[in-house]
């Protein structure tokens, strides 16, 4: 940092030159993540200076807060939950399986977990030094429940779900998993980061929420198809008991105690989440999701005429095709510009169809995948 600084042209030209290096999301077909919505931007910069860490200062951002929390609670089976705005999944899983912890008794403790599992619970393992055992997966990529069934034991003091998986966009069976946690009296965390936004308004409907009486957390991430700014994620206790299992006390805030993991929080992702959710309204973010499942469909169908089949009929927004060559296929496509992804196993290419993708950019990229799926076979 120099003694004189620049002016605020000089600053914004050198930001553009940085900014183009990123690459526009119109050619993302890779990331869960999309542009927010306008209204999402305008009410994120209302409230930038807001810090939910100290609330007292900030109540009207708290009571935003509380709205937000209540009207995802809502939308996921029950409006009384308890919770707070996070950074995203990987805190709110953090915080789920803490609180897990927590309320159990094992000084050894455990949670299984399927192996389709987001990366957030490898850093779980390590972060709250508990054991993580991974449930294989089916031949339709959801959790087998007989191997859940095989890896609980006396120390296990947690079960995940995943409603929307990272890679292929399915729904583990929720409601056995719901029936098995009440019958061994265990936590059940739900991990729908990126299904909390979509499963709701499918035209199909699937258990995974606070209608089961298993379930006690959910993860719901408004940052992706909640179409707010980054960073906003959410977590849901059914019980307030568990969140009390989170706090700290902190004598100098407003506040006694504190249950977030970060101590600085901003308001502005709590307000930027209630004026989406305000503004589109259930019936918006059913038109959101029914546009990115036809461009999904249409994507599956099109791509199996040229033999690029799709290892599973789409359940979200979510396609995974059997391109051949894998890492080839995606390496030309990215020479075309395009930014796709590779699910682990099987190995296959992945497509999230976000809502800044529209009939126009996706009939380009089957364009572009054709050609290179037939160059390359």
């Amino acid at each position: 940092m120099k003694n004189t600084g620049l002016s605020e042209q000089e600053v914004l030209d050198i930001l553009s030159k940085y900014k183009v290096q990123d690459v526009s999301y119109d050619r993302v077909l890779s990331a869960m993540c999309t542009i927010p919505h306008p209204i999402a931007v305008e009410a994120h910069a209302m409230f930038l200076e807001a810090n939910l860490g100290d609330a007292g200062l900030f109540l009207g951002t708290q009571a935003l807060e509380h709205e937000v929390i209540s009207m995802m609670g809502g939308m996921l089976g029950d409006p009384s939950v308890h919770g707070y705005v996070t950074t995203g999944g990987t805190e709110s899983n953090i915080q789920a399986i803490r609180a897990a912890r927590n309320s159990g008794i094992s000084t050894t403790p455990n949670i299984i977990v399927p192996q389709s599992a987001h990366f957030s619970f490898d850093k779980i393992a390590d972060i709250l030094r508990i054991e993580v055992r991974k449930a294989r997966v089916d031949e339709q990529f959801k959790v087998d429940l007989g191997a859940v069934d095989s890896l609980i034991d006396n120390n296990t003091v947690g079960l995940i779900g995943i409603a929307g998986t990272t890679e292929f966009g399915q729904i583990d069976p929720i409601r056995e998993l719901s029936d098995m946690a009440v019958e061994r009296g265990l936590f059940l965390h739900v991990d729908a980061a990126f299904g909390a936004f979509v499963i709701p308004f499918l035209d199909k409907k699937y258990d995974f929420d606070f209608k089961l009486p298993g379930v006690s957390s959910i993860t719901a991430d408004p940052h992706k198809m909640g179409l707010c700014t980054i960073p906003a994620g959410g977590l849901l206790f059914r019980d307030p008991s568990h969140l009390h299992k989170l706090q700290t006390e902190t004598p100098y805030l407003t506040l006694d105690t504190q249950y977030s993991l970060s101590g600085t929080r901003t308001g502005a992702a709590a307000a930027a989440t209630f004026a989406v959710m305000k503004y589109l309204g259930w019936d918006g973010y059913s038109q959101v999701v029914d546009s990115c499942m036809k461009l999904t469909n249409n994507l599956v169908k099109r791509a199996s005429e040229f033999g690029a089949d799709s290892l599973i009929d789409p359940v979200m927004n979510v396609a995974v095709l059997d391109v051949g060559d894998v890492k080839r296929v995606r390496k030309e496509l990215s020479v075309k510009g395009w930014s796709t992804s590779i699910t682990r196993d099987p190995m296959a290419l992945r497509l999230v169809i976000m809502p800044h993708l529209n009939e126009v950019v996706m009939e380009k990229f089957l364009q572009d995948l054709e050609q290179v799926c037939r160059t390359i076979t």
